[in-house]
């Protein structure tokens, strides 16, 4: 097989979906660690950064 034919190609490519599925995981696992570890502050700090906003 040539280094530059279209199968090659093609092969290649579909190795990265796994890469995408494990990034989107290890994300969601780090915001849900981060919520339960600071919740409470995190929310204190949004509201009130939204009420300085409003009024």
């Amino acid at each position: 097989m040539k280094w530059w034919s279209r199968d090659r190609w093609r092969r290649t490519e579909r190795g990265d979906v796994p890469g995408w599925v494990l990034i989107t995981v290890m994300s969601a696992g780090l915001v849900a660690g981060l919520w339960a570890i600071a919740g409470s502050q995190l929310s204190t700090m949004l509201r009130d950064a939204l009420s300085s906003v409003t009024g």
